[in-house]
């Protein structure tokens, strides 16, 4: 028997090995990312070796509660869509979050393509800290539009270290100190006013530029659930949906305690300005906040969503026999004596005779800033246990109050 005869199958088990070795190999190289192997979003760097038909988001996002966006995924890039920016919007913005690493899609006509996960955010309001702080991200927090109303402490801290800079808003946004920061994008909102606006100029000057349009939200749970939007932009989804389904729980679980009740005491919200008053209407956000803290709110039966005016007169008429008076006031009154020297006929108030008079600055920085519509936007569930214990003081006996302050004589 010649050596080739003998050789022969140590040769093709050698050849198996071999091919399985490569093929294995193979793969290996060709994977995108070991994030995306083990069925994870890339929350740092960039895909290497794109290979099309991958799903590089296994990690989604679900919305439950908030109608003002909506997201589709398409393996390696994402369309969000904000449906609702402002009041009577004639335009809705479209953003294609692309997965660093991988091709930008054709045909985006006019939608703005943002590379993820973003590395440099210039947030342009308070009420987006709570969400980068949730999601981890505050070490890619690069710029505000302003310092000043800022309770959150590590964010100060940053501020105090020069880690941030400030970059104004409006039409007088300074667009050249924001190109030299070299943001990824910036994260602020609208109002559908060139006079109050900063997007329109940061997007002339081609800076990314993303509308947040939380505040549009008709309820305390859609409008927290922007988290999830602001989580698209750096892959943290999963971190997003973790977060909101907490703190949802937690919103529900006040919302049964007081759900049982047999009195619902009549709830007055806001004060007059120059001879009308101004408060939230039936469908609001602020009166789905009474009716869920187990209050009857006094404009409930006015089907509006945002806010209403009626006569200083109607509103004192109708607030005589109210029980409870939330000021949601931005001026801070020490004692009742002092709502009371501005205008004298507060006197026929039910809740001024009561002693139930309360407003939400529990929380003010140095300059006035208010905790209130930082923290308390993206956590409702706070709000909502402070109103069940200004209404039903002895089923929330172990709450103390997070924004709201009682207003003494």
């Amino acid at each position: 028997m010649s050596n080739s005869r003998v050789l022969s199958p140590f040769k093709r088990i050698f050849a198996f090995t071999l091919s399985i070795a490569l093929l294995i190999a193979g793969l290996a190289s060709a994977a995108p990312s070991t994030a995306v192997a083990q069925g994870k979003n890339l929350t740092n760097g960039c895909v290497r070796g794109y290979r099309p038909g991958v799903d590089y988001f296994p990690e989604k996002v679900t919305l439950e509660d908030a109608t003002g966006f909506k997201v589709e995924y398409f393996n390696h890039y994402k369309v969000v869509t904000v449906l609702n920016p402002w009041n009577n919007a004639k335009e809705q913005f479209k953003y294609v979050i692309v997965q660093c690493g991988t091709p930008a899609p054709r045909n985006i006509k006019d939608a703005l393509v943002i590379e993820a996960p973003a590395k440099r955010i210039i947030a342009m309001s308070t009420t987006h800290l709570p969400h980068l702080e949730k999601l981890g991200l505050l070490d890619r927090l690069i710029g505000m539009d302003e310092f000043t109303y800022v309770n959150n402490p590590k964010v100060r801290e940053m501020i105090k270290a020069g880690k941030l800079i400030e970059i104004g808003s409006g039409p007088k946004v300074n667009v050249e100190k924001t190109i030299v920061a070299r943001p990824d994008f910036v994260m602020t909102y609208g109002v559908g006013d060139p006079q109050f606006d900063s997007h329109p100029k940061l997007l002339e000057a081609k800076i990314p530029t993303v509308i947040n349009a939380e505040y549009m939200e008709g309820t305390p749970l859609g409008r927290s659930e922007w988290i999830k939007f602001t989580a698209l932009f750096f892959n943290r989804e999963a971190a997003a949906q973790r977060e909101y389904t907490l703190m949802k729980q937690r919103y529900l679980a006040v919302a049964r305690k007081v759900s049982g009740v047999a009195n619902r005491p009549l709830v007055l919200v806001g004060t007059a300005s120059r001879g009308r008053w101004r408060m939230p209407g039936g469908a609001s956000y602020f009166a789905t906040l009474v009716r869920d803290a187990g209050g009857n709110y006094l404009m409930a039966a006015n089907p509006s969503a945002g806010s209403v005016q009626i006569s200083l007169e109607e509103a004192l008429d109708r607030g005589i026999n109210a029980d409870v008076w939330l000021l949601n006031a931005f001026q801070r009154y020490q004692n009742i004596g002092a709502l009371l020297a501005e205008e004298p006929r507060y006197e026929r108030l039910g809740p001024v005779s009561k002693g139930s008079i309360w407003n939400y600055d529990k929380r003010l920085n140095e300059n006035g800033g208010n905790d209130y519509w930082e923290t308390g936007v993206g956590n409702p569930h706070l709000i909502l246990a402070d109103l069940a214990k200004i209404f039903h003081p002895n089923l929330m006996a172990d709450h103390e109050l997070v924004f709201f302050r009682k207003i003494d004589r």
